[in-house]
């Protein structure tokens, strides 16, 4: 089962909230939230409420252990345009970028932790004696050795 959450509109550059989708894309969503927890970048809180709102969208799933981001994508919003003023009365253009961002999570995919077990080490008995086989080793270049 899938789940999508849309944030539009929102004010934060597109290339800065697609640095942070990279490191949660693929991860398990228990996972993503641990790294964006521990992210300097602003665009963190946002990825996170997005991601949160899709964990909930996936209903009847309780457990989040079992969800995975499938996707997460960022498109551009509407630019708004301003004036600042420049040199010699002039007037430099500002551009604040929106973006939309989508986030989808999936319970498909998912493999189940599978620990290996810790074997205990057998111990080598004094009447055991391990013979390793010899190797022989050219030069690197396959030139003849002078003796």
């Amino acid at each position: 089962m899938e789940a999508k959450a849309i944030a539009k509109f929102v004010r934060y550059t597109p290339r800065k909230v697609n640095q942070v989708c990279t490191l949660i894309r693929g991860k398990k969503v228990e996972k993503a939230f641990e790294t964006l927890s521990f992210l300097p970048k602003s665009a963190a809180t946002l990825v996170g409420k997005v991601l949160k709102s899709a964990t909930a969208n996936a209903g009847r799933l309780k457990d989040p252990s079992s969800l995975k981001v499938k996707e997460a994508w960022v498109g551009n919003g509407p630019i708004m345009k301003r004036m600042r003023p420049g040199p010699m009365g002039r007037g430099m253009p500002i551009k604040k970028r929106t973006a939309h961002l989508t986030i989808v999570v999936t319970d498909r995919g998912i493999v189940p932790d599978k620990r290996k077990k810790k074997t205990a080490v057998k111990p080598v008995s004094a009447n055991t004696i391990t013979i390793k086989p010899e190797v022989k080793k050219d030069n690197v270049l396959g030139a003849k050795k002078d003796k």
